[in-house]
């Protein structure tokens, strides 16, 4: 009996560990991978909230890279891009010139239009401002606080990287997460600048 038992509870567990499916982005798929790499990517899957979907303004601030005080309050009227990032995050790197070519084009238009990045886990500031100047990103990043500023974005940014796009009242419009692409980047705040329109 104590065998049959045995049997049946291997089996079930190994129905379970097969039923977890083969999408090499899933938890279980990134756990069974063994690559080290000690954070979850994501899917690139996007949620886009309808204005009267959205709840209410993020209560986000913090302090720059650079030194400088930053608040979502204080971007107010304007479309906010927010990007979680750490240089020790391979999507991240990738991501990185396709932020760069859109904040540098919403920049030069005059739209408004803010980028900031959020530094998450890199050792040092140091680090991070290194990674920012040889990637020749403009736009600034605050620096990791801890993990407070996540916890800020409302479990909205479980991976690295993310990228919030946050209408010109402060509240969450749309997320992709895991890499973004300039494409779809330009889509998502094109969308809610035109909201005002």
């Amino acid at each position: 009996m104590r065998r049959l038992l045995v049997g049946v509870t291997a089996a079930v567990l190994a129905a379970g560990v097969a039923a977890c499916g083969s999408d090499s982005s899933s938890i279980a798929a990134q756990a069974r991978s063994g690559d080290q790499k000690n954070f979850l990517s994501g899917d690139g899957s996007i949620e886009r909230l309808a204005p009267d979907d959205r709840g209410p303004a993020l209560d986000l601030a913090g302090t720059t890279l650079a030194g400088s005080r930053w608040s979502v309050a204080a971007a107010r009227g304007k479309v906010v891009v927010l990007n979680v990032w750490g240089s020790w995050c391979a999507p991240c790197v990738a991501e990185t010139p396709d932020l760069q070519k859109a904040w540098a084009s919403y920049s030069a238009s005059g739209k408004p239009v803010q980028f900031m990045g959020i530094n998450y886990r890199d050792p040092s500031p140091q680090t991070a401002l290194a990674f920012l100047r040889a990637n020749k990103v403009t736009y600034p990043s605050l620096a990791d606080d801890g993990g407070r500023t996540i916890l800020a974005l409302r479990g909205k940014a479980a991976n690295t990287p993310t990228t919030l796009v946050l209408d010109t009242k402060g509240r969450l419009a749309a997320r992709v997460a895991g890499q973004v692409s300039r494409a779809t980047l330009d889509g998502l705040v094109d969308d809610v600048l035109g909201e005002g329109a």
